[in-house]
């Protein structure tokens, strides 16, 4: 079944398309350029989960992270009290798993 989309537009002054199509830069490779970089930035500000940020990029989620690691943004962006916390839930996880296997 094929996914049902939305087209938006966007406006680009004559000059500057000029100066983009002059780098090869033409409406297709614009628009996906354009695609790409909206899905990075909705990523960065946790609008988007990676497999949705994934989707709008229209690439695989590894494709995904590739990009972002092109540009520089972490695929994981934890503040120290985050990483802190899946470090506790992780060393409870394993005490668990290994009180069960002692059993």
């Amino acid at each position: 079944m094929a996914e049902t989309m939305v087209i938006f537009e966007t406006s680009v002054p004559e000059d500057l398309y000029s100066i983009l199509r002059a780098q090869g830069l033409f409406r297709e490779k614009l628009a996906e350029r354009a695609q790409h970089l909206l899905a990075l930035q909705f990523f960065q500000e946790r609008l988007l989960s990676l497999g949705q940020a994934s989707r709008l990029a229209g690439m695989d989620r590894w494709r995904f992270i590739e990009f972002l690691a092109d540009n520089d943004v972490p695929v994981l962006d934890m503040n120290e009290e985050e990483l802190a916390d899946e470090f506790a839930a992780v060393s409870q996880l394993a005490h668990q798993l290994t009180h069960e296997f002692k059993q």
